[in-house]
This record gives C-alpha cells, structure tokens and sequence, in this order.
C-alpha cells in the first residue's frame, strides 16, 4: 500500500503532544497504524521535541510558527531510523484503534442510510469534534459543500477523486474552511472512509442543508 496523502506536521505534532481531541486523536491513531512515515514522524517528535512542544503552544501557533518549530526539533535529529513495522490489524484490515471503536471489522459496522445511497456510522466520542464513517457508492458524487471547521478524511477501502487528486487506502484529505468541493468516490467498489471533524458542513443546496440536523453533519 502505498499512502501519498499524510497528516500535517502540525497535527502529528498535537497528538505527540497529546492535545487532541479525542475524534483527531482516533482518526490520527488510525492513520499512523497504517502509514510507516507518519509513524515514524511522531515517534521522531516524542523522542526529540518534547522539550520544545512543553515550552510551545502548538495549539495556538500560527503556521509559520509550527514550520519554525518543526525545522528546530529535525534540524538536531540524528540519521532517520528504518520504519517501525506495521501494527497488527484487526479482520477485515481495520487498524486496530479503529477496530476498537466499532467492535471488529468493518461487516460489524452498523450503517444509517442518509440520502443518495450513501450511508453513515457515529462512533462514540467526546464532545469537541466528531468522527463517522461514511459509506459512498461507487462513482457517486457528494453535494457541493464548505466547511466551518477542519474536517480529516481517510480512505478505509475503495477510493475517492477530488480537486484532480485520488486519495486511496490511507489517504488523508485535510479541509478547512477555505475548501468548497464535491468528492466523487471512484468506480469499482463502494469507498468507505474515516472522518472527523470540529464542526458543521457548509451547504449551498436547500435539501442538504434541511437534512444536516438530522444527520448531524
């Protein structure tokens, strides 16, 4: 598997830290059992920058900041150690923080059919932010949408196109609120992803927007 979309320093760096919510800190739990570099991206920063992120808030660190503060902590790092292993996955190839949440594989995910085939799975987690999974039919397209917040989306399986890039098993897509888009999962299978977000969607169509309470997007 080859993973070519990653999380951003300034996320690795939180949940080095520990300073994410719990949604972001499953969602990036999930991607580090499955991706080698980011793993070893956190480890490098546990092992090397503790003492710069206690004397940082790199919650509130602009991103000119966070890039000031990573170049410091790998500047000093020593030769790169070869990847970590891959962690142990649960059946079905859920990673095992994933696997936790919803009780096995992904066959054990009991799905809510929201509009346009695509169906839904809350995972239980604490206030602050949120995390789903979301079940797209092939070729489908999603609704035009904004967001409000950050919101982090990881293919499980299948795959999805958006702003000319294919985000595959592992994939991270990072949108905040300067992205509008409408993803298309691709053909061949249904694309279930991983999402969490801190806070709502931002519609254009009406129908969309009247559904969003409802299923609490």
């Amino acid at each position: 598997m080859t993973i070519r979309h990653h999380l951003s320093d300034t996320l690795l760096m939180n949940y080095a830290s520990g300073s994410l919510s719990e949604a972001f800190n499953l969602f990036a739990a999930t991607h580090l059992s499955m991706c080698d570099a980011c793993r070893a991206q956190v480890e490098a920063f546990e092992a090397l920058g503790g003492t710069v992120i206690d004397q940082v808030d790199v919650a509130g660190m602009a991103d000119n900041d966070i890039e000031t503060a990573v170049d410091r902590i790998t500047s000093t790092a020593p030769p790169p150690r070869s990847p970590p292993r891959p962690v142990a996955r649960h059946r079905g190839a859920v990673p095992t923080p994933l696997a936790d949440y919803i009780g096995g594989g992904l066959d054990q995910v009991k799905w809510r059919a929201m509009a346009l085939g695509v169906r839904q799975s809350i995972l239980p987690t604490a206030k602050g932010a949120s995390a789903r999974l979301l079940r797209i039919p092939a070729g489908r397209e999603m609704p035009v949408h904004g967001h409000n917040g950050t919101e982090l989306t990881m293919v499980l399986r299948g795959a999805f196109l958006d702003d000319g890039r294919r985000y595959s098993p592992g994939d991270v897509e990072i949108s905040d609120q300067a992205t509008e888009h409408a993803p298309v999962a691709d053909v061949g299978e249904d694309c279930i992803c991983l999402v969490a977000s801190d806070a709502t969607l931002k519609f254009s169509g009406l129908l969309p927007r009247l559904a969003q309470k409802f299923f609490r997007i």
